[in-house]
């Protein structure tokens, strides 16, 4: 299986061993947009949402979803983690809110996961708060945007 950790010397799925890694700092952003209509925009920003303060739960619901990424992602670690800090940002010219999730830790493997399914929890908080004045609302162009720690040290996109 070549360079698939995930899986054994007789192609069965496993959870990557890591026990004899070094514990190093790790952190991990990610962003992501949900696009909406204006009109729905403008209830979210204005708070007129009838569900309540849409950005504040789904800032809420991104932090929950990084702590619980193991029981939701097939073979990642569950982690203590250290900071979780997610951010939505109304862009009004995209009609879109920006969601932007940073994930720390100290351990032997990093929060890429973690960092992306806070994003992506916090998007679908938005359209599940948002769906009964829209129904095609558009979560998308989900990226990790940077990382460090571990042995294959910093990427940051481009």
């Amino acid at each position: 299986m070549g360079d698939f950790t995930h899986f054994d010397e007789n192609g069965r799925c496993r959870m990557v061993d890591v026990s004899e890694k070094n514990d190093t700092s790790r952190i991990a952003v990610a962003e992501g947009y949900i696009y909406v209509n204006p009109e729905t925009f403008a209830l979210i920003v204005s708070g007129g949402i009838k569900k309540g303060d849409v950005l504040t739960v789904a800032q809420i619901a991104g932090i929950m979803g990084a702590k619980r990424t193991s029981e939701l992602i097939p073979m990642c670690h569950p982690l203590m983690l250290s900071g979780v800090n997610v951010g939505l940002y109304p862009v009004e010219e995209r009609s879109a809110v920006r969601i932007q999730a940073t994930v720390k830790n100290r351990g032997a493997t990093g929060v890429e996961m973690e960092a992306l399914t806070a994003v992506s929890v916090a998007a679908l908080t938005v359209y599940d708060m948002c769906k009964a004045v829209q129904k095609d609302m558009r979560i998308g162009d989900i990226r990790l945007l940077h990382k460090e720690g571990g042995v294959h040290g910093v990427f940051h996109a481009d």
